[in-house]
């Protein structure tokens, strides 16, 4: 990699530090919210540099669904238990009771239900009035126009004329009780960049972003893996093997898998150079309606 890529990815990093602890300074119960995916590995990373050698000064939450792939699971519970982390694990126990599931309901009532309300619980429940998240402004068109710093009102909605001016680094980060902050510390990293900072610091990441023979099925031209007995099998539905990889990982079975050869975090790299489509492609949750993104944001979705 060049010096210059070198460079960059530092400045990166120091930005994202420098926002971690500023989010810090002012907040009074901050959290950090753990997908499990890619990009939230490396937020967490980012924050164990920000405080080593101490150990990270707040929590960390996964929102669960219960429909997260196998694979994702156990690669949370190993390196959490590895790494000695305080990990929160939240899930709406009332939609869990209705067999909330994304078989049964389409995927915005279910996304709502299991991801969004057990979110604004969450937070409600532990009282947290800050929380990071790994969300880039260059996944999706809503996510662009959102600050580094959001600021979310009492039901925990984002108002994009309530956003205020991030000048020269500048961060207001004032806020009264009845609101909070959602802060993204990758806002300015790319895909890319993400990769190559994985590179960089050999970050460990699910091993479903690397290419493997996978059994899948074929819905809407979309390749689903088929991970258990979670996911139903239509009728006119085959499964067979391909070589795939997951560019993001989402709930199982809303995400599907490209067909890729990428078996390292090199091979991902040169993938990403010639690809056409946004990483967030493979989601079936972003194509509910055009403004899918912000009409969750609104709601409350991160």
């Amino acid at each position: 990699m060049s010096t210059n890529r070198i460079n960059h990815l530092k400045y990166l990093e120091s930005e994202s530090i420098f926002i971690i602890r500023e989010a810090l300074s002012e907040a009074a119960r901050p959290v950090l919210l753990y997908s499990i995916g890619k990009d939230s590995s490396v937020l967490l990373h980012l924050a164990t540099k920000a405080f080593y050698p101490q150990k990270i000064p707040f929590p960390i939450m996964h929102i669960d669904t219960g429909w997260k792939f196998n694979e994702m699971y156990k690669f949370r519970d190993k390196f959490m238990r590895k790494n000695n982390l305080d990990l929160i694990i939240f899930k709406n126990l009332d939609g869990e009771k209705k067999n909330i599931n994304p078989n049964d309901y389409k995927s915005e009532i279910y996304t709502d239900i299991m991801k969004t309300q057990a979110l604004k619980m969450a937070l409600k429940k532990f009282d947290f009035d800050l929380a990071f998240g790994g969300a880039r402004r260059d996944e999706e068109k809503s996510r662009a126009k959102e600050r580094i710093f959001s600021i979310r009102n009492e039901k925990q909605s984002w108002d994009p004329k309530s956003q205020r001016p991030e000048l020269w680094d500048l961060y207001n980060t004032k806020i009264n009780k009845k609101k909070s902050f959602r802060v993204f510390p990758l806002s300015n990293w790319t895909e890319l960049d993400v990769w190559q900072y994985i590179y960089e610091e050999k970050i460990p990441i699910v091993d479903l972003y690397l290419a493997s023979k996978r059994k899948v099925i074929n819905r809407d031209n979309m390749l689903l893996m088929v991970d258990d007995h979670r996911l139903k099998i239509k009728k006119n539905e085959n499964i067979f093997y391909k070589n795939v990889r997951f560019r993001t990982l989402g709930c199982y079975p809303l995400t599907s898998a490209i067909v890729s050869n990428a078996n390292s975090v090199e091979s991902i790299l040169l993938e990403l150079l010639n690809t056409k489509y946004s990483e967030r492609y493979g989601r079936f949750i972003d194509r509910d309606s055009i403004s899918s993104m912000e009409k969750k944001k609104l709601q409350g979705y991160f």
